[in-house]
């Protein structure tokens, strides 16, 4: 099927299942575009173009896609082709798309109204809500063509209309929008249980649009009235429910929208009279003049009839004795006559059932507690007596309370201890009281007939509370006006207030001097007085009256006080040591605590001894603690008159006392004498000097520097000595190198010049090889050892001699025999096992030792052909090997 317009509508028909509809042009996936000329129906799947153009022209096919399923069907393609016959003039608006005459929308959904017009010129979409305003929350879409309201409420429906204009004309359609919404319960039943012959009313209410309807059921089957049973707006009545009227019941609310239900279960009661077991054969002991109340209380349906009797007769009722609407007897004022034995019938349809209860009226019990008000002191201790008159025949039980809570004995850290001295009477010991042990302390006392009890006021003085919040008014440089609200005098008045400081100089806090010097009870301000100025404060007050000193108040906001010129000069001006034409000049710096201000400084002022005119140095750190003055033309231990002052932003402060100090000596002049370096092994030099002494320039010591000779002289290393020694041992350095060494004097100046240096080469090292194939011979106590020579490297030291160390196993320290030899003969004085070892001996050190050889000692005994043994020692193994045993015969020593 071909389509062919000219310049006119078109409108494509669609009829799919409500989907998403889209239109395909001439080919996938080239979608038509909506805008204010083309639209796409959601209702209908329908494409509209209200005013054909020459780009309209080709083939289009609808597209249906399942939002699910994903599934999408096409429709066969449509031509569009544009005709040249005739031309189609302006027209005004036809509305070809709108939406129902009434839509209906359920509450808190979305509703979406189409409305979209052919015409030429292209017409406009306009809406509007009529009498009243379109909803804030509503949504134009599609250029207008589709009014989307979300979430849509009752207030949302109303009639709405939508307008469709152009140059030539208007169109205009209205539409109804009816908002329902689901019944929606606002009272459900409640399960309930009623004695045979009571009425029931039941009621269920709900809300909906439209107004929803009710129906009731028992047992799933329609409820339909009856002479005992009506059914009014979602009311159930029944007269006199009987066991016929059990069952589960069910309220539905219902609208054209929805149904809901509500359910709940009828139970009747029908019994005979019971009594809980508690309500048994009770006995009732009461006082004289007490009210009592037996209770009679059956369960039973229906309720029943209550009678009562006392003894064998039926009671009756008067001004003192009535019977309460629920079956209980009540007795007023009660006396000795109203002892006996009480009997309550329950009677109903169903049967009958009674108690008995009886009746005893004793002589009220009265109670003494003393003493009546008591006064203490913080740290004393009372007793009181509480002692009660009660009739012979009841127990009596005594209970304490603070203030009319129970003492608790055992959380009370021992304050408190009950005593009973007699059945009928307890006292309550208070030890060491305390300002919170005071309060009203009752004594109660129960019987089986009845409870007493009664009080007394204990007081109790202490030291005072803490003051309130200190506030420091007016602040100089060496004052702070302080004002306080009084604590809790405790019941003994203030005597008197101390205040009390504390700053980051101070240990804690410290009592301060005040204006007035004393303070009074009844004041409640006060001056500090000779604060630190520029110092950081704290402040505190604390209360005392005669009973003592109480807990101090809250400390004060940090305050500073104000700046002030320093007042405190440097302590211990002196001199120091230093280089040649320098005067040092050294103090101990002034504490923060007492610099009063910022911009704190030092002046230093100095003369020549005997001289008229100061010379001044500003030092402008706080925390310097030496000045050195340079002049080249000062002698050195030229004498100076000194003095140190100090400054602030405030201004200059005070000097320090005039001191005499003398310029610096400089350093060392004259270079060590004699110096001489001996090599003493592979690593060791010892070096030795004299030195020229000298009026100036004293040594405080000496350093020696080494070198190699392939080194430079700045890679020398370095080794320092103190005071007057001539010489060092230089050590690890390497062996058989050549050194070069220089000697200089040193003070606190600087050092003096070097010696000339002078050179000495280190031992060659010890022989590497260990003395091998050792032999030895054991006699007794005795080791005859051998050895084969150790044969030094050529860059070792030759062999001088040899060490045999020998030690008892277990022990460090070995015994040495030294020989030029190649053998040794050892002693071995104790019993037990030794441990020998040998070694080269060179100039450049002990070479490297022997395997450890273990041999036993039997000193003091007999020597058997078994004991005497030559035995070899390889080197070439780790282990000792036994290569020959020459047996000897046995000899007596």
């Amino acid at each position: 099927m071909e389509y062919c317009f000219h310049n006119s509508f078109l409108l494509f028909f669609c009829f799919l299942l409500e989907i998403i509809y889209s239109w395909v042009f001439n080919e996938f996936p080239s979608f038509v575009a909506e805008d204010s000329r083309r639209f796409i129906s959601q209702e209908t799947g329908n494409l509209y173009i209200s005013k054909v153009q020459t780009s309209d022209v080709g083939s289009y096919i609808c597209l249906v896609k399942n939002t699910v399923t994903n599934a999408r069907v096409l429709s066969p393609p449509t031509p569009l082709t544009l005709r040249n016959d005739g031309v189609m003039g302006e027209y005004e608006p036809k509305i070809e798309v709108h939406f129902p005459y009434t839509v209906t929308a359920a509450k808190g959904t979305t509703v979406k109204m189409e409305c979209f017009a052919l015409g030429n010129p292209v017409p406009t979409i306009s809406w509007r809500k009529v009498n009243g305003h379109n909803p804030s929350k509503a949504r134009l879409r599609k250029s207008q063509a589709v009014l989307e309201i979300p979430n849509v409420q009752l207030e949302d429906a109303g009639m709405y209309e939508c307008k469709a204009e152009n140059s030539r004309g208007r169109n205009v359609f209205r539409g109804q929008l009816q908002v329902y919404t689901y019944p929606h319960w606002v009272e459900k039943l409640n399960d309930t249980q009623l004695d045979s012959g009571d009425p029931l009313r039941w009621e269920c209410k709900a809300t909906g649009k439209p107004r929803p309807t009710y129906r009731w059921l028992k047992n799933g089957v329609p409820l339909w009235p009856q002479s005992r049973i009506e059914m009014v707006n979602g009311i159930l009545l029944i007269n006199s429910v009987n066991v016929s009227d059990t069952g589960m019941y069910q309220c539905l609310a219902e609208n054209k929208y929805g149904t809901i239900y509500a359910s709940a279960e009828l139970k009747i009661l029908a019994s005979a009279p019971t009594f809980p077991l508690n309500q048994m054969r009770k006995t009732i002991i009461i006082t004289k003049g007490q009210e009592v109340v037996i209770e009679c209380k059956p369960q039973a349906s229906p309720k029943p009839t209550i009678t009562w009797k006392k003894g064998d007769k039926a009671l009756r009722e008067s001004k003192r004795i009535t019977i309460l609407p629920h079956g209980s007897l009540r007795i007023l004022n009660a006396s000795k006559s109203d002892e006996g034995r009480y009997l309550c019938q329950g009677v109903n349809v169903f049967g009958s059932a009674e108690i008995i209860a009886s009746v005893s009226v004793k002589e009220p019990t009265r109670i003494e507690l003393t003493p009546k008000k008591i006064e203490l002191t913080v740290g004393e201790s009372i007793v009181l007596s509480c002692k009660a008159l009660h009739d012979s025949t009841l127990d009596v039980t005594f209970y304490w309370t603070l203030n009319g809570q129970p003492i608790d004995f055992d959380k009370e850290g021992g304050h408190f201890e009950s005593i009973k001295a007699q059945a009928s009477s307890a006292d309550l010991m208070i030890r060491n009281i305390l300002l919170m042990h005071a309060g009203r302390y009752g004594c109660r006392v129960q019987t089986a007939a009845d409870t007493v009890s009664d009080e007394t006021e204990l007081l109790v003085r202490g030291p005072p509370g803490p003051p309130g919040v200190v506030i420091v008014e007016e602040i100089t440089d060496t004052t702070a006006t302080l004002s306080w609200s009084p604590g809790a005098d405790n019941h003994s008045p203030i005597s008197l207030y101390n205040l009390q400081a504390r700053s980051p100089f101070s240990l804690g806090w410290q009592t301060v001097k005040t204006v007035p010097d004393v303070i009074s009870g009844d004041m409640e301000s006060a001056m500090a007085v000779e604060l630190n100025p520029w110092v950081e404060y704290e402040f505190r007050v604390v209360a005392t009256n005669k009973i003592g000193t109480g807990d101090p108040s809250a400390p004060s906001r940090l305050i500073r006080t104000n700046e002030a010129v320093p007042k405190t000069p440097p302590a211990n001006v002196s001199g120091r040591s230093g280089r040649r034409h320098e005067l040092v000049i050294a103090w101990e710096p002034v504490s923060e605590e007492f610099q009063n201000g910022e911009g704190f400084g030092y002046i230093v002022a100095f003369r020549p001894n005997g001289t008229r005119g100061w010379k001044e140095k500003m030092v402008t750190s706080s925390d310097a603690s030496k000045f050195i003055y340079r002049d080249e033309s000062v002698p050195p231990l030229t004498p100076f008159e000194v003095k140190v002052g100090v400054y602030n932003n405030k201004g200059d402060g005070p000097f320090s006392p005039m001191v005499v100090i003398c310029s610096a000596e400089g350093e060392p002049t004259a270079a060590p004498i004699d110096v001489k370096a001996t090599s003493l092994s592979v690593s060791e030099i010892l070096v030795a000097w004299k030195h020229i002494k000298e009026s100036l320039g004293r040594p405080q010591g000496f350093e020696v520097g080494y070198w190699k000779d392939m080194e430079q002289e700045e890679a020398a290393g370095k080794v320092k000595t103190e005071g007057n020694e001539s010489s060092v041992l230089l050590t690890g350095l390497e062996g058989n190198t050549l050194y070069h060494l220089t000697v200089r004097a040193y003070n606190a100046a600087g050092y003096g010049p070097p010696s000339t240096a002078v050179r000495v080469t280190t031992k060659k090292s010890p022989p590497s090889q260990a003395p091998s194939n050792i032999m030895w011979i054991q006699d007794g106590s005795q080791v005859s050892l051998g050895w084969e020579p150790v044969r030094p490297l050529a860059n070792e030291s030759d062999v001088m001699g040899y060490k045999v160390l020998f030690r008892q196993e277990g022990q460090s320290n070995s015994q040495v025999i030294e020989t030029q030899k190649t053998s040794a003969v050892v002693l071995l004085p104790d019993v037990g096992v030794y441990i020998i070892e040998v070694c080269a001996v060179s100039e450049g050190g002990d070479g490297t030792t022997s395997p450890q050889i273990r041999v036993p000692s039997f000193a003091g005994g007999k020597v058997t052909s078994a004991q005497t043994t030559l035995h070899v020692f390889s080197t070439s193994s780790s282990s000792v090997t036994l290569l020959l045993a020459l047996m000897v015969p046995s000899t007596s020593w």
